[in-house]
């Protein structure tokens, strides 16, 4: 970290076990989460990568407080955001704002654009009617939504267009920190290039900091400052984008980017494909969780769990055979 980066948020060893039904009259731990740790500095956008199933929105729902955290902390403004109740939580909505996956079901169907928009203002702030008018006028010019909408409903718009409204919703109270859960995943693939667009400009506007949730590699390489690789649960690689898009070091890191298809390599290949599935996070190996997967692996990444360990210039991953393949 720089002198000039300042931690905004910082996700210290947080676990969060479900305890879940597997049988009749059985029930195991599920480990969402185990022990991950990040921070967040101000006015950078950390992105959050990995496949369906790694735990990336769990993160995000207990920095929200949908989840409590089984274990660990969640620092922001100086309080441990992830054990307070609902009560002082509510104080706590106007600085951490979700950008949700489905923009079809984040907005209230039976509310008006204007309506939608308006009732942050009003709860978090004291401004006047004519004030909070302005303040819409403003949020819709940034994010390219016409004046002439606001008396509609959400189910007027398409997929793109209610994204932009659902963005607009989360920008307007400018918060300290957004939380962007797979945003662009329920559109068009046209429209995607469009939102990635927008939001880069609205970072860069707002000097916004940002959680950015995606299974998307390529996406990543957009809007990212820093990159984190989730693989079941647990943070497997972490690193600034420059340094990971220029050496990626942990075999899940390196076959997430031989699935990002170009003109050379269009389609994923048969080496990717052979690895499975992520599997279950019930049961979990002693070993190393990527070693049934892993064309790397020998006795020892299944007999003890590698830690997230430092490979130089801020670049950290969890694997003890860096550099052997």
């Amino acid at each position: 970290m720089s002198q000039s980066e300042v931690k905004l948020l910082e996700v210290k060893d947080v676990e969060k076990i479900f305890n879940v039904k597997v049988g009749t009259f059985e029930k195991k731990d599920l480990h969402a989460l185990n022990k991950v740790s990040f921070d967040i500095f101000k006015g950078k956008t950390l992105s959050l990568v990995g496949e369906s199933g790694c735990g990336k929105t769990t993160v995000g729902k207990v920095i929200l407080g949908l989840y409590q955290a089984t274990n660990g902390s969640v620092i922001f403004q100086d309080k441990d955001i992830a054990q307070i109740n609902p009560g002082e939580r509510g104080l706590l909505q106007k600085d951490i704002q979700m950008i949700f996956q489905d923009p079809y079901s984040s907005l209230n169907p039976r509310k008006k654009i204007k309506t939608i928009l308006e009732q942050p203002l009003k709860i978090h702030t004291k401004q006047t009617k004519t004030e909070r008018l302005e303040t819409i006028l403003q949020i819709c010019d940034d994010v390219g939504i016409d004046y002439t909408y606001l008396e509609r409903f959400p189910h007027q718009f398409s997929g793109g267009q209610r994204q932009r409204i659902a963005i607009a919703r989360a920008m307007i109270l400018k918060p300290e920190l957004i939380l962007a859960d797979e945003p662009i995943s329920a559109l068009d693939v046209s429209i995607q290039a469009q939102i990635i667009n927008l939001m880069m400009d609205l970072k860069e506007k707002y000097h916004s900091t940002m959680l950015f949730i995606t299974h998307d590699i390529s996406v990543v390489k957009h809007l990212s400052d820093y990159v984190a690789v989730m693989y079941l649960g647990e943070i497997v690689e972490y690193a600034s984008k420059t340094e990971l898009f220029k050496s990626p070091s942990h075999p899940y890191t390196k076959m997430l980017f031989s699935t990002v298809p170009d003109i050379h390599t269009p389609l994923m290949t048969d080496s990717v494909l052979k690895t499975g599935e992520i599997q279950s996070p019930i049961d979990l190996p002693k070993g190393c969780f990527f070693a049934n997967r892993c064309q790397y692996k020998d006795e020892s990444c299944e007999a003890e769990h590698p830690i997230l360990s430092d490979i130089g210039n801020g670049h950290f991953a969890r694997c003890p055979k860096i550099g052997e393949f």
